[in-house]
């Protein structure tokens, strides 16, 4: 099943990888949206990670946002196979493009070079009155984080709800111009996001390759689907490639 994946891979030179919860749950980071996840407690998720609960309630806003993205624990996750795989595809001298849904930085961190990150990152905060930028070690050193020059609560570089997605112009035309085109660990389901296996399919020379637990209600875009473990999957598909 994956020798028409490692064809594919050899015989490109522009890759975009869309990825999503799914490469990250396997460094233990947990799919919001899974069961047991935080949509499943007593918080109104949707409600405080706004744009608007911000702005009225900006200290208790990060009261919930760390606890929420469990800010105490953010440095223990580390990169998993997925990640590094992706950045491998650069070693073999493939330009890469990483779209992913993912505000964790993991690819960041396995070396990928060119990531965009449509919904924010977890890892800077930002005055809303100078725009200075500040790293998460900022974040950490008070419970409301403030800018250092005005004064002003900081606000994440998460993408809120109510808010803009990010880099989604750069994002669909690195879908149109892949030569291949992988989906991995992602369900497909959240806009604007979902629409790039659409617009990648516009390319008719392009291939398009899905890795993904379970189905999608976009299986029948790709040319290739597998649902399978990611970790598994790329590990054979390195293999297979002889690259380490």
């Amino acid at each position: 099943m994956l020798e028409p994946m490692v064809q594919w891979i050899q015989s490109s030179r522009n890759i975009t990888v869309l990825s999503g919860a799914g490469i990250s749950t396997a460094s233990g980071l947990p799919d919001f949206r899974s069961r047991g996840g935080i949509y499943d407690n007593h918080l109104n998720v949707e409600a405080i990670l706004s744009e608007s609960y911000f702005y009225s309630k900006p200290k208790q806003f990060w009261v919930y946002f760390k606890e929420i993205f469990q800010f105490e624990q953010l440095e223990q996750y580390k990169p998993n196979p997925g990640h590094h795989f992706v950045r491998l595809l650069e070693d073999m001298g493939k330009s890469v493009t990483v779209v992913t849904q993912n505000i964790d930085g993991l690819h960041q961190q396995a070396g990928s070079s060119h990531v965009l990150e449509v919904h924010g990152t977890l890892n800077f905060a930002c005055c809303p009155k100078c725009k200075r930028q500040y790293d998460r070690k900022h974040l950490m050193q008070e419970a409301i984080p403030r800018c250092t020059e005005d004064g002003f609560i900081l606000k994440p570089e998460v993408v809120l709800f109510g808010g803009s997605v990010k880099h989604m112009e750069a994002s669909f035309a690195a879908a149109y111009d892949a030569d291949l085109f992988i989906a991995m660990g992602t369900s497909l389901q959240v806009s604007p996001v979902n629409g790039l296996p659409g617009y990648a399919a516009r390319n008719r020379n392009s291939k398009m390759a899905l890795i993904n637990r379970e189905p999608t209600s976009m299986d029948s875009l790709f040319d290739l689907v597998i649902h399978a473990d990611i970790v598994d999957t790329v590990e054979q598909l390195q293999s297979r490639l002889s690259i380490s």
